[in-house]
């Protein structure tokens, strides 16, 4: 029986060495030391999965007498439309006050849970049907929660949708009243029609969106 030839990497103290892959003699010595975890990555390509779901965009069937149309287009920094974005809201019931309905995903057309979610078309255009939030406290302005996945964006990003008919309770608004007056416009979502409003959100360049960070300081 002829003697079996032992392959040069078939030994026992063999470890996995980067620079057998093909091509590491064109980054030699780069690949040493432990592994360590991978940095964060932009946000896609999506796996689809549940992320866009039949009925998302339909917060509150658009059958109902007080159903409003918000709607926009996602720019990016060049002033392109974004064809591959995600736009969730949220926002509470005429009254102002928080739903505590479940079914966001299995959605019951009678009701109202106050969460959604679109994906934008190849032109970058998303739209949702809901409910005109009221005030969730005294001294505020009505508004919905924004929330924008993109191409190119580390972390989700988050804004708010005033409402440009609101204009008493807007130049009230604690928030609003911060953001510089330049830039407060962007915050503000225009009726475009009979119960329609548009929002559009650019990422950054002129008319750059204002974004809110929510995170805890010290």
């Amino acid at each position: 029986m002829p003697e079996q030839q032992q392959h040069p990497h078939d030994t026992a103290e063999e470890a996995w060495d980067a620079e057998d892959l093909p091509g590491a003699h064109v980054h030699a010595g780069a690949h040493t030391g432990g592994f360590a975890q991978t940095p964060s990555q932009t946000v896609g390509p999506f796996f689809g999965f549940a992320l866009p779901y039949a009925g998302g965009p339909d917060v509150r069937a658009p059958w109902h007498p007080d159903a409003i149309r918000l709607h926009g287009v996602v720019y990016d920094g060049a002033g392109d439309a974004i064809p591959d974005a995600f736009v969730e809201i949220w926002g509470a019931d005429a009254t102002g006050a928080a739903s505590a309905q479940r079914g966001s995903r299995a959605r019951d057309s009678h009701g109202f849970t106050g969460f959604g979610r679109a994906a934008v078309d190849g032109d970058g255009h998303y739209a949702f049907t809901t409910i005109k939030p009221g005030a969730m406290r005294e001294g505020s302005a009505p508004y919905l929660l924004v929330t924008l996945f993109a191409r190119g964006v580390l972390h989700h990003l988050f804004t708010r949708a005033y409402f440009g008919d609101e204009t008493e309770a807007n130049a009230g608004d604690p928030l609003l009243g911060r953001i510089d007056e330049a830039r407060r416009g962007t915050l503000i979502a225009e009726p475009d029609g009979p119960g329609s409003y548009r929002f559009d959100i650019r990422l950054q360049g002129e008319g750059e969106t204002v974004f809110l960070d929510y995170g805890q300081e010290g």
